[in-house]
C-alpha cells in the first residue's frame, strides 16, 4: 500500500495529521466475503451470506479481505506498512461470490437489496463492489444488474465498481461497470502482470466505450501486485498480507479516497463526489483512461 499511496499523492496534510481516515464513514462491499482478520479491529458491524447461507463470518476464496483490507485494513500486523486507505471506517459485507470467485446475478441482487435495507440503520454512504460479469452477459441479466446496483446510486449511495479484467480492447467493461451512473475504476496505465501460465505479459484493465457509447472507465488507480490482507490468515502459520492484481484491487483504493474526502466533507451527496473526482483526477500518460488517474492532494484540497 505504500507504493499505491505514493502514486495517488496519499499523504496531504490533512491525512498527515490523521484528519480524515473514513472516520464516520461505514462502506458496504460485495465480494466473497472477510475473515476477523486483525487489521479490521471491531470494524465489521454487519455480515451476510448469499451464497452458503452461513452465519459465521468467513472467506473461503479470500478476494473479499484483500480488497477491504485496501478499503480499510489498519495495517496492525505491518506497522502500518500495509494499512488500507480509510483505516477508520466500518464495514458492512454480503458474500455474494463462491470459493472459486464465480457467483449469480440473484446473488448480487439479494446483496444489494439488503444493503438498502441497512442503508439507514449502519449510515452507509459507499459501496464497493469489486465484482464484474463479462460483457457478452445476455440482455435481461444485464438489464436486471444493471437495474439493480443503480437502485443503490438512486438512493443516494456513492457506488465504486471495477472495470473487469477483460481488456485490453475496446468494449470490454465488465457489467455493472458499464452503468452511466456509477463509478467505474480500471487500473493505472502499465496494467500489465505476467501471466503464470504463458510467462507472457497480460494487460488486463477493461476499457469501453459501453453499447450506449459512453467512456469507461471513469477514472484509474493502482491495482497491479497490491499487498493488502490475506483471507487464509485463519491459519495463524500463513502469511497476514498477500500480493493481489486486477481492477478489483484498484476500485477499493478509489473508494477508499472517497471515504476520506466524506470524512473531510459529509455532506456531499454521490453526484457532488462523482464531480470532485472528475474534476481532481490527473491525465499524466496516453494511455490514461476516462478522467485520468485519481489524485488525493487535488481530491481532498
Amino acid at each position: 500500500m505504500k507504493r499505491v499511496k505514493e502514486a495517488i499523492g496519499y499523504w496531504t496534510e490533512d491525512m498527515e495529521k490523521g484528519k480524515y481516515f473514513g472516520q464516520g464513514i461505514c462502506i458496504a462491499i460485495l465480494d466473497s466475503g472477510i475473515i476477523l482478520h486483525p487489521d479490521f479491529d471491531r470494524r465489521i458491524l454487519e455480515f451476510t451470506d448469499f451464497v452458503g447461507k452461513q452465519k459465521a463470518i468467513y472467506d473461503d476464496s479470500g478476494h473479499g479481505t484483500h480488497v477491504a483490507g485496501i478499503l480499510a485494513g489498519s495495517g496492525k500486523m505491518s506497522d502500518g506498512i500495509y494499512q488500507g486507505m480509510a483505516p477508520k471506517s466500518e464495514l458492512v459485507v454480503g458474500k455474494v461470490l463462491d470459493q472459486q470467485g464465480n457467483g449469480t446475478i440473484q446473488a448480487v441482487e439479494e446483496g444489494i437489496h439488503w444493503i438498502l435495507e441497512l442503508k439507514n440503520k449502519r449510515n452507509i454512504r459507499i459501496v464497493n463492489i469489486s465484482v464484474g460479469a463479462k460483457p457478452q452477459l445476455n440482455n435481461i441479466e444485464e438489464r436486471n444488474l444493471l437495474s439493480a446496483v443503480e437502485m443503490l446510486w438512486d438512493a443516494g449511495l456513492v457506488v465504486v465498481v471495477s472495470a473487469g479484467n477483460y481488456g485490453p480492447k475496446d468494449g470490454t467493461i465488465a457489467i455493472p461497470g458499464s452503468s452511466r451512473k456509477v463509478i467505474t475504476v480500471g487500473v493505472t496505465g502499465g496494467s500489465q502482470i505476467v501471466n503464470v501460465h504463458s510467462q507472457k505479459e497480460w494487460n488486463y484493465s477493461g476499457r469501453g466505450p459501453t453499447k450506449q457509447c459512453v467512456v469507461k472507465p471513469d477514472l484509474t488507480a493502482p491495482g497491479t501486485k497490491v499487498i493488502s490482507c490475506n483471507g487464509q490468515y485463519t491459519h495463524r502459520w500463513k502469511k497476514p498480507y498477500i500480493s493481489k492484481s486486477g481492477t478489483s484491487m484498484a476500485t477499493p483504493v478509489v473508494a477508499g479516497a472517497i471515504a476520506c474526502l466524506l470524512s473531510k466533507y459529509p455532506d456531499m451527496t454521490n453526484v457532488e463526489v462523482k464531480l470532485r473526482l472528475r474534476e481532481s483526477c490527473l491525465k499524466e500518460e496516453k494511455e490514461e483512461l476516462g478522467w485520468g488517474k485519481l489524485n488525493m492532494r487535488k481530491l481532498m484540497k
